[in-house]
């Protein structure tokens, strides 16, 4: 399968700091990757609804938000969450984009944990804070979900920016984004897993 990234941007407002950095690194990307990039706050989600113990879910219809999400999500092998920290974690746009996947997952001519296995998860995140620590929550959030999955985790290109633009000027982070894709992703691990291996 030929590699194709899909990137889910989950800030609130167009052409951002997120999108900004997102957009260097994909433009390291071999012309012969295929792109796909879904703006959430255009194409908004409904509020997820947990059915899991009362019935299967249902595929929504290809032509919804939701059926172009979950087509776009099987189509892709690397997807990319290009979400602002906010509130140390991500967007709540993006956190409700990743509770669907709870929905998918009970789709059953889906099988999603089975397509996304082997797959690769990526993040990029703009942030104000000078200590990048304080992303730990939202690198948490995107590892133990690709390792839930069983899925490859390339980790969070982070860059620093508040005002439009800001990013732009953080030579670190577009240095960084020049070879973020290029790196061999893990297969993502749970904590308690990486600890008990060392």
């Amino acid at each position: 399968m030929s590699r194709r990234f899909l990137f889910v941007l989950g800030s609130a407002r167009a052409e951002g700091n997120t999108e900004s950095l997102a957009r260097k690194a994909a433009e390291q990307l071999p012309g012969d990757v295929e792109q796909d990039w879904i703006h959430l706050a255009e194409n908004p989600l409904p509020d997820f609804v947990d059915l899991r113990h009362d019935s299967d879910h249902v595929r929504p219809a290809a032509d919804t938000p939701a059926g172009r999400a979950l087509d776009a999500t099987l189509a892709a092998t690397d997807i990319v969450i290009a979400s602002p920290l906010y509130w140390y974690s991500v967007s709540g746009l993006t956190k409700t984009y990743l509770d669907h996947w709870s929905a998918w997952l009970r789709i059953p001519e889906i099988d999603f944990r089975a397509a996304m296995a082997g797959r690769t998860l990526w993040g990029v995140a703009a942030l104000a804070a000078v200590e990048p620590s304080v992303a730990d929550p939202y690198v948490g959030t995107l590892n133990n979900s690709a390792a839930y999955l069983g899925m490859r985790f390339g980790g969070v290109l982070l860059g620093n920016g508040s005002g439009r633009g800001d990013v732009l000027r953080d030579t670190a982070a577009l240095a960084r984004a020049k070879t973020f894709f290029a790196q061999d992703a893990p297969l993502a691990r749970f904590p308690h897993e990486v600890h008990e291996a060392a």
